[in-house]
């Protein structure tokens, strides 16, 4: 007897290749060299956070001031999770302006918000690594502010490992940043080939310039041409 194999279901649609296609069609027609610049930028500023912790860019003014919002924002949920928002709002505004981006959509302003998140995160490694040491110059709403990491795993019994969770947020920060330069160096070949393929088609519909056939003469017998 022939072996009868079951009706297999439709295969699900792949979300990375949608996702994919649409960010390919998105990047039909636009403009690569200023957006690569932006990149060259923000890859330099996360090999300078590989080479110095303590380094900033131009998003550092802007995380810092939500991770004060947040501390504003839930202070009235209690001191723990007051003291745990500060870092939490840093880490998930550039989450949130991700999401935007991708609803939008713009392809490219996500993979600059994944720069971001990746800073962030680097920021927040060197103030969780610095949890035991207290070296790092504070800033707060009033005139002793409080080391929130100190306190949070002072508190969780976890001081000990501070250098081990800044080990492993940085692991992460650095992930982020190499996946956010692969996305956007994806999306600007994309553009790239777009616009030479743009460039070909056109050579090859505009009309050719033939030089036009000479007009014969008729000659009568006994006639000149004059």
């Amino acid at each position: 007897m022939g072996h009868i194999e079951a009706a297999r279901p439709p295969a699900e649609r792949s979300f990375l290749r949608d996702f994919l296609g649409e960010a390919e069609e998105w990047a039909q027609g636009r403009m690569w060299i200023p957006r690569a610049l932006l990149i060259a930028y923000l890859v330099y500023a996360d090999y300078r956070f590989l080479r110095d912790p303590l380094s900033s860019t131009m998003f550092s003014g802007i995380t810092l001031a939500f991770h004060e919002m947040g501390h504003l924002l839930f202070g009235f949920t209690g001191h723990f999770i007051g003291s745990l928002m500060g870092s939490g709002m840093q880490v998930l505004v550039p989450v949130v302006v991700i999401v935007i981006f991708s609803r939008q959509p713009d392809y490219f302003g996500m993979s600059v918000g994944g720069f971001w998140l990746s800073f962030s995160l680097f920021e927040l490694a060197s103030y969780v690594g610095d949890a035991r040491a207290m070296e790092l110059p504070l800033v707060g709403f009033s005139d002793d502010p409080e080391h929130d990491w100190h306190y949070l795993l002072s508190t969780t019994h976890l001081l000990p490992f501070d250098t081990t969770f800044a080990f492993l947020i940085r692991v992460a920060a650095t992930v982020i940043g190499m996946a956010s330069l692969a996305f956007a160096v994806w999306l600007m070949t994309k553009m790239l080939r777009r616009q030479d393929s743009a460039l070909c088609s056109s050579g090859r519909s505009s009309p050719a310039h033939h030089e036009s056939p000479r007009r014969g003469w008729r000659v009568w017998p006994g006639r000149d041409r004059g």
